[in-house]
């Protein structure tokens, strides 16, 4: 019997990219009037209170996933690709140096690499290619006649929880969740890190830090040129070690 290939799992918003895929979309389509200038009032204040520090960056996030979700219907895929294809060659080495070396490390011992995020597939797909992802989930928007978006999500129950993806991935591609590798940054990643044999909270907020220090989950955080490693096991260095530190 074929030996299943052990799987390690990254979100990509801010685990990875060090900004949001989708933000960064959104934004760039009101720039180019494929959205409306009046959509930016759609997340202005939830932006703001995330930015003086005075309410969450998920109500940030929703309202922005509201926002391209009320305005994507009609807009030609061709649009919406050339806008996300620019982002990612403008912006694919914005990353994070410690989850990109892990995602080397991991590749050259043989991990199958899973990508999971809210982003919209297309985007997605263009800048995990340059990573060698083995695989990417995102949210896959309806297209309807002229290749025109009609506003739905596909399978939006699947994608709403990663823990649903993981375990269809793991049962079509063969993979052993023993040995696994998980990397998150917020509470919306913690049902596949409850998956895996060993979880990484990298610049977790508020509730996934809560979340990790009771389950003594490894936590990871980069600060400018600087990694600080918390609570992590033995093990944890054996394995995923990055000589980052």
């Amino acid at each position: 019997m074929k030996t299943k290939q052990k799987t390690a799992i990254f979100d990509i918003d801010g685990t990875l990219f060090r900004s949001s895929l989708l933000i960064e979309l959104v934004e760039s389509l009101i720039e180019k009037n494929i959205f409306p200038e009046r959509a930016k009032e759609n997340f202005e204040k939830e932006k703001e209170a995330w930015l003086e520090r005075k309410d969450s960056y998920e109500k940030y996030i929703e309202a922005v996933i509201r926002t391209f979700a009320e305005n994507i219907k009609g807009v030609p895929y061709s649009d919406f690709m050339d806008v996300g294809k620019t982002i990612v060659e403008d912006q694919r080495w914005q990353t994070y140096t410690y989850t990109r070396s892990l995602i080397n490390k991991l590749k050259n011992d043989g991990y199958y690499l899973l990508a999971i995020s809210q982003s919209p597939k297309g985007i997605l797909n263009e800048f995990c290619a340059n990573f060698g992802f083995d695989k990417v989930y995102g949210r896959i928007y309806d297209l309807g006649p002229g290749d025109r978006f009609t506003g739905k999500v596909n399978e939006l129950h699947l994608i709403a929880n990663k823990a649903n993806i993981v375990r269809r991935a793991v049962e079509k591609e063969s993979l052993s969740l023993k040995d696994s590798v998980g990397v998150g940054d917020t509470e919306g990643d913690i049902p596949f890190l409850e998956m895996v044999t060993y979880p990484v909270c990298f610049n977790p907020n508020k509730i996934l830090h809560r979340h990790a220090l009771i389950n003594r989950w490894n936590v990871v955080v980069e600060r400018k040129d600087v990694i600080y490693q918390v609570n992590i096991s033995e093990n944890y260095l054996k394995i995923l070690d990055t000589d980052q530190t």
